[in-house]
């Protein structure tokens, strides 16, 4: 057996999906929600008309971050 025998079933990005699946369920729950929301993805628009951008608008805004919180990224 192949180690590359996933690539026969499914796609890269499918198989970095269930493995990211699979890491988040093995974590203990305060780390497993940051994980989480951190997965999220904030996706946004701009209409062009004439060669200009126009404003950039949230499909979901996204929530209003605590400013007591702190990211565990410094």
């Amino acid at each position: 057996m192949s180690s590359a025998t996933w690539r026969n079933v499914f796609t890269y990005n499918k198989y970095t999906q269930i493995a990211a699946r699979a890491l988040r369920a093995s974590l203990k729950e305060e780390e497993r929600l940051v994980a989480e929301k951190r997965g999220l993805t904030i996706l946004r628009y701009q209409r062009w008309e004439n060669g200009q951008g126009g404003p950039q608008t949230y499909l979901v805004p996204p929530a209003e971050p605590d400013a007591a919180k702190k990211s565990a990224a410094v």
